[in-house]
């Protein structure tokens, strides 16, 4: 079991870790995901010390590895890695490879580490390599090699900084496989990656990076499916989002409109939904709600989604209660009725901006 208790990372400019905190059972496979810079590979290469942790501690087995005079390499026996560049050594055939470690830093016999060797590139599809150098082999085989050289040394818990991110796109699925049949031995596992689809699959636990730790943690299910924080739904879904705040009946809607059109460019938003989009901001806001109110504020928050292409648009306003439902704009209405697949509103007292109508956009409206 490892405990890591309020774990901080600072470098020189940016410190990704603040304050992480998190037990990881024994035989746990776990991916960690996230936007890129958040701390994802920090994480992982200070369980491993490769990274020295500024405060808090790791505790392995009950043992604080972060304490003063730890022998790191007895550390790292435990704890293999696995890189995302191979780090193979390239003047030593693969076998030779495998076969390093176990005998300078664990004392097996050269018969006995090789022996152990050929049993793993067997495992890993690659018995036929063991006498090639790393320069022979595609990316996908020097990525198997390296998992291999890493069980060689039998450890108890696996770390893979972003296994497959430095291979072409169809040396991944050879990768991925090996690294899924070996989530299933029972070893403890923590994987950085950006394939949502493998994490899913091979994952019992899911942590989401973000704002200097873990910001949502859950199963596959609960974190791909069912979201509870704004920043991992926005970062499972990919929303993009755009935001502004309508102030005065003098706001300026043409620098709006040309702040939302960059916005929808930028995320490459299909023709048809542009057009949705704009409109139906146009006719809530200019031609229903300005004339409602003297002294307006209407937040305008747009969410679109790159991996369905639907867009959710969500406007607040302060005021007394105002259905848009109940206007005697009867045109806007219907245009928007037309446009859109969702139109809801609700009021709750409480909210800062208690009105809010909810709106969604879909490709084939």
């Amino acid at each position: 079991m490892i405990e890591i208790k309020n774990l901080k990372k600072e470098f020189r400019d940016v410190t990704p870790l603040k304050d992480v905190s998190v037990t990881i059972n024994d035989g746990d496979v776990i991916s960690v995901i996230g936007p890129s810079g958040t701390g994802k590979s920090t994480l992982i290469r200070c369980i491993n010390l490769l990274e020295t942790p500024t405060g808090g501690q790791i505790i392995v087995d009950g043992e604080d590895i972060t304490a003063k005079g730890v022998d790191v390499r007895k550390v790292r026996q435990k704890i293999g890695m696995v890189f995302q560049a191979f780090n193979l050594f390239g003047h030593l055939t693969v076998i030779e490879n495998l076969m390093l470690a176990p005998m300078d830093l664990r004392g097996k016999s050269k018969q006995e580490a090789y022996d152990t060797g050929m049993e793993l590139l067997q495992r890993v599809g690659l018995v036929n390599k063991a006498l090639s150098y790393p320069d022979e082999l595609s990316g996908g085989q020097k990525q198997r090699v390296a998992i291999a050289r890493t069980l060689a040394m039998d450890p108890d818990v696996i770390l893979l900084d972003e296994p497959t991110s430095a291979l072409d796109p169809n040396m991944v699925s050879e990768v991925q496989a090996v690294i899924r049949d070996l989530s299933k031995s029972g070893k403890t596992m923590m994987i950085v990656t950006h394939e949502m689809n493998f994490a899913r699959a091979i994952s019992n636990r899911v942590f989401y990076i973000d704002g200097g730790g873990i910001y949502e943690e859950g199963t596959p299910e609960e974190i791909f499916d069912h979201p509870v924080k704004e920043l991992t739904r926005r970062f499972i879904k990919k929303l993009k989002v755009f935001e502004a705040v309508i102030d005065s009946r003098e706001y300026d809607f043409i620098g709006f409109g040309s702040e939302l059109d960059s916005y929808l460019v930028q995320n490459d938003v299909p023709r048809g939904v542009k057009y949705r989009i704009r409109l139906t901001i146009e006719e809530l806001v200019q031609q229903i709600l300005l004339p409602r109110y003297d002294e307006p504020f209407i937040r305008v928050r747009t969410e679109y989604s790159e991996q369905n292409k639907e867009c959710y648009i969500e406007v607040s306003y302060k005021g007394e209660g105002f259905d848009i439902q109940d206007t005697d704009n009867e045109l806007s209405l219907k245009l928007l009725r037309d446009t859109t697949k969702d139109l809801s509103y609700s009021f709750n007292e409480e909210a800062d901006e208690p009105n809010l109508v909810r709106i969604l956009i879909v490709p084939d409206k």
